[in-house]
C-alpha cells in the first residue's frame, strides 16, 4: 500500500466523501490543501461511458485552452529540407532529421509534442514501441502529422494538449497550476468538458459522463456535481 505524507491525509479531511461538489466550491477546496513545494498541477479526470474496443468509441483530440496549463510546451520537429528551417522559424525547441529518429531509438523522450510530416512516417513510425506508451507519437487526429509546421508549431507552443481516453474509458487532462486564479481554472475545465461531450460517440450506449474528478498533483481528489458544469 502507498504510504501518504502527512499533508496528504490532512487534506482529505478537508473533504466531505458523501457529497459531489460544485464546480466552483471544487477548486475553492483544491487551492485550500496544503501544498507541496513547488506550484502543483491541478488535474480534470473524466470517466466516459464508453468502450474503446470498438474503433468508433476511441477519443483522441485537441484542443488549446483558454489560459493555458502553466507551462512551456517543449516541441520537437523531425522533418527534411525547407520543413526543418520552417519549424525552427515558428519556434520549436529541437528541429533534424533521421538523427532524431535515432536518438529517440535509444530512449530520449524529454520533450513534450512531437510533430513530423508525412513523409517522415515511414521513419517515425518505428518509434512506436518508444513513443506509445507515453502518448507521444504523431497523429493525423492531434495535427502532429502535418506539412503546416509552422501552424502546429505555433499552436502548441501557444497551448494546445492533447486529450485522450485510456482503455478504460478514462480522461486525464492538466487545467492550470493551483496558482491559478479560480475563474481560470474554471474556464479550462469547462473547455476541457465541453469538447468531450461535443465527441461523444454515437455508439456509445447508456450514461455517458460517469464521474468528474479534481485534483492537483500531491492532493487527494475532489468529485464534481455535473449539474453544476451546465
Amino acid at each position: 500500500m502507498k504510504k501518504r505524507s502527512k499533508a496528504y491525509k490532512e487534506n482529505v479531511k478537508l473533504i466531505d466523501s458523501s457529497k459531489k461538489y460544485a464546480i466552483d466550491e471544487s477548486i475553492e477546496v483544491i487551492q485550500k490543501f496544503q501544498s507541496a513545494k513547488f506550484d502543483e498541477t491541478v488535474e480534470f479526470t473524466v470517466k466516459l461511458g464508453i468502450d474503446t474496443k470498438h474503433s468508433d468509441q476511441q477519443i483522441r483530440g485537441t484542443l488549446i485552452l483558454p489560459h493555458g496549463i502553466g507551462k512551456t510546451v517543449k516541441v520537437v520537429v523531425i522533418a527534411k529540407g525547407e520543413k526543418v528551417a520552417e519549424a525552427e522559424a515558428a519556434g520549436a525547441d529541437i528541429c533534424g532529421s533521421e538523427e532524431i529518429v535515432e536518438k529517440i531509438k535509444g530512449g530520449w523522450v524529454d520533450f513534450d509534442v512531437l510533430i513530423t510530416t508525412p513523409d517522415m512516417m515511414k521513419s517515425v513510425g518505428v518509434l512506436g514501441k518508444v513513443l506509445g506508451k507515453r502518448g507521444l507519437m504523431p497523429s493525423p487526429k492531434t495535427g502532429t502529422i502535418t506539412f503546416d509546421i509552422k501552424k502546429a508549431v505555433e499552436e502548441f507552443r501557444k497551448g494546445k494538449i492533447e486529450y485522450r481516453a485510456d482503455k478504460y474509458g478514462i480522461v486525464h487532462m492538466p487545467v492550470g497550476k493551483k496558482s491559478f486564479v479560480k475563474d481560470k481554472l474554471k474556464d479550462n475545465i469547462l473547455a476541457i468538458y465541453d469538447i468531450l461531450l461535443k465527441v461523444k460517440p454515437s455508439s456509445a450506449k447508456g450514461l455517458y459522463v460517469r464521474g468528474l474528478y479534481l485534483a492537483s498533483t500531491m492532493s487527494p481528489g475532489v468529485e464534481l456535481d455535473a449539474v453544476s458544469m451546465k
